[in-house]
């Protein structure tokens, strides 16, 4: 049964009869109603069409191959990083583009039309470089951000662990401290890019129980007693390789810790709510393709001597899809503001707009693929 609104949404996407010869009218009405540059400055039209073009060229024609082929695709990352990608919301004095969340989101959506599981990691990445360069100390901040914003060298995100997931508070891994060093040992897990990235961003337990006893350092590939789990065999995703990270009595320099002992949960989870609006806006740009596929289908496909567009109920689900990929961006962009602004709301935005927009976007597909 169609929910109510339906016929006067329908009716701004689909008219309910398509004569000849009005399929490039029909892409551009559908075009408007979802349009993801409506609202945006000409300098965020500027780098989202700079963003699209890169996803229609570089990356959607190799999409499936990399699903299938399981291939991490450095060398197309690193031309996203010439456009500046590699640190958007990096200062610039260490090679980032300075850009705010909203811009982000904004670039992180139209990548994703191109593939999403590629910008997914690219949005992990993003998130490392960002925690180095806001909580680092000036050494930090030239040593490791202007390697990763060129992404000559990539960098993975390591909180979850085998036995702690959403209670990342109850991370086992350990840090001893040993005069100027620490000795790591544990294991994370389900780590994006694990095994394959060259800096590792990681919580450890440096004091006792509970979050303030977590600490943040850095760890670089190579690292003695760092290894890694085999390569985890997924359903989806396969661009960006997933292992566990493994320590085993790494030796660490206490001046490769961020910020002070303690701090890490407090560092890990305002990454966080970076993340989930990074993430939340990998799913717009799916949907928002996925919206596109299917209304391109809808005027193409026949049964019945009659295109799918001119049947009533797939004009309600392509009604549905479109209001669905719509609400989930005004989310997403709201949260993205409130961080920018720092308001006291922020993380709880974030996690709704994460929430909301990935279940949604998820949602949208499924109208009519599913």
């Amino acid at each position: 049964m169609a929910w109510p609104g339906a016929l006067r949404v329908t009716a701004r996407l689909l008219p309910p009869r398509l004569p000849a010869g009005r399929r490039l009218r029909l892409r551009r009405g559908i075009a408007s109603c979802i349009d993801p540059s409506a609202g945006l400055t000409e300098e965020q039209k500027e780098f989202q069409k700079v963003a699209l073009d890169f996803a229609t060229k570089e990356m959607a024609p190799h999409m499936a191959e990399w699903d299938e082929k399981e291939i991490f695709p450095v060398e197309t990352m690193r031309k996203a990083a010439q456009l500046g990608f590699g640190g958007i919301y990096v200062k610039p004095d260490v090679g980032g583009s300075g850009l705010s969340r909203l811009d982000t989101s904004i670039i992180f959506e139209a990548l994703s039309t191109g593939c999403t599981s590629t910008t997914a990691y690219m949005s992990i990445h993003n998130m490392c470089v960002w925690m180095i360069d806001t909580f680092g100390n000036e050494e930090q901040r030239r040593r490791f951000c202007p390697s990763l914003c060129s992404m000559e060298k990539f960098a993975s995100y390591c909180l979850t662990e085998p036995g702690s997931g959403s209670d990342a508070a109850s991370l086992l891994t350990s840090a001893q401290r040993k005069g100027d060093t620490y000795v790591l040992n544990g294991s994370k897990a389900f780590i994006s890019g694990g095994g394959d990235t060259d800096v590792y961003v990681v919580m450890c337990r440096t004091g006792g129980p509970g979050p303030k006893g977590i600490s943040c350092l850095v760890l670089e590939k190579g690292t003695p007693g760092l290894s890694f789990g085999k390569k985890e065999k997924k359903v989806g995703w396969n661009s960006q390789p997933t292992r566990a990270v493994i320590f085993e009595d790494c030796v660490v320099p206490v001046g490769n810790r961020l910020g002070a002992e303690g701090q890490g949960f407090s560092i890990a989870m305002k990454g966080l709510n970076g993340g989930r609006i990074n993430i939340a806006s990998c799913s717009l740009g799916a949907a928002h393709a996925s919206v596109l596929l299917a209304q391109e289908h809808l005027t193409v496909r026949k049964q019945f001597g009659e295109r799918l567009a001119n049947n009533q109920y797939l004009q309600f689900r392509l009604a549905e899809m479109a209001t669905r990929l719509v609400a989930a961006r005004l989310m997403v962009r709201n949260a993205a503001r409130a961080l920018q602004e720092g308001r006291e709301d922020a993380a709880v935005l974030c996690s709704m707009a994460k929430l909301f927009a990935t279940d949604e976007c998820f949602a949208v597909p499924m109208r009519l693929c599913g």
